[in-house]
């Protein structure tokens, strides 16, 4: 998911009626994306672990595949900007320029990788430039399959007492089906099977895609399905869709054939002036609920009248606050980079 780059003028208007502490209650979920990726290196079992421990309803692992056909938890099927891969000159054969839903891309990619040969890398800061803490733990974390995820999970569940949702991503199905064979639909409800997860369990899957979601809700209907929607561009696989069409009360009526929500930016759920647009009533009256993304604690991510001090890197309430305005305009669950629940905020 991109990262928002909101423009909210008269957002610190908005947030002084607003109540900080009323974003963090059950009415919202709160889903770690990728885990607690504010403060372990993202999608690794540290990350997702951390996450639970601070309350997360929901952790999101991005799954791609390996050439042996096990999923597992990067952001990209792409390496280098989440491993040590670029480094192990035992791979550097497998460097390759791929065209990944229409964007050239060069490096090392997971669809090429044994999971015995995936595993021997080590998990690296995406962007140790703003989150130099994560840096400190490269080198330390292997990539997580998605089993060894549902395994962690429940022993979390045990340890707490308390029921944990996964929101899984498929990341681009259509490509690794086309140009690798490789079908992230199948290979997700087998795992399913074998990890005896039902549609009765707290998950949601999720998908830039439609075909995905489409053949999930004709092979495995109950699961609840999300369209990640963003305010330019449109789905790979249906080259001649924009989501903006998507997200107008008619686009809505046809996704909610085949997704129970909407897993929008959140600069399309609010405004320029800090008030709502009508993309959740819209969504709602569709029968859909929807989901933002993406919170980030840093200055970096946040809109000017959210940040603290001057630094990029600082941080203080602004994604507690930001969590607030979308819980009052009807989101059903945020995703966010750090934690939400349990913080006390002026």
């Amino acid at each position: 998911m991109m990262k928002p780059a909101m423009i909210l003028g008269a957002l610190l208007a908005a947030l002084n009626a607003a109540v900080p502490v009323a974003a963090q209650d059950a009415e919202m979920l709160v889903i770690a994306h990728r885990g607690a990726s504010a403060e372990r290196p993202e999608h690794t079992l540290a990350a997702y672990e951390r996450a639970i421990d601070e309350g997360a309803d929901y952790i999101e692992p991005d799954l791609v595949a390996t050439r042996d056909l096990v999923l597992v938890s990067r952001h990209e099927n792409e390496l280098s900007g989440t491993t040590d891969v670029a480094t192990r000159e035992e791979f550097a054969d497998r460097r390759r320029e791929k065209t990944v839903d229409g964007q050239k891309i060069a490096g090392w990619f997971a669809e090429d990788f044994t999971l015995a040969e995936l595993q021997t890398l080590r998990a690296r800061e995406r962007i140790p430039a703003l989150r130099p803490a994560n840096a400190r733990f490269d080198g330390l974390y292997q990539v997580a399959t998605l089993a060894e995820i549902v395994k962690l999970v429940r022993a979390k569940e045990a340890e707490t007492g308390r029921r944990i949702g996964i929101y899984p991503e498929l990341k681009h199905p259509g490509f690794l089906l086309q140009n690798a064979g490789i079908d992230l639909v199948d290979l997700l409800l087998r795992d399913f099977r074998a990890l005896g997860i039902a549609p009765a369990d707290p998950v949601f899957i999720q998908s830039f895609e439609i075909a995905p979601l489409q053949r999930l809700r004709a092979r495995a209907p109950g699961f609840k399905q999300v369209l990640l929607v963003e305010p330019l561009g449109g789905p790979a696989d249906e080259p001649a869709l924009r989501y903006a069409e998507m997200v107008t009360p008619t686009g809505l009526a046809e996704v909610a054939k085949y997704a129970d929500a909407v897993g929008a930016y959140a600069g399309m759920i609010l405004g320029p002036d800090g008030t709502p647009t009508s993309l959740v009533a819209d969504a709602k009256a569709a029968g859909l609920q929807v989901h933002a993304w993406t919170i980030r604690p840093e200055n970096e991510f946040l809109p000017p009248m959210l940040r603290t001090g001057d630094g990029p890197k600082g941080k203080g309430c602004g994604d507690v606050k930001l969590a607030a305005m979308l819980k009052a305009a009807g989101v059903a669950g945020v995703f966010s980079d750090g934690p939400l629940k349990g913080r006390s905020c002026p």
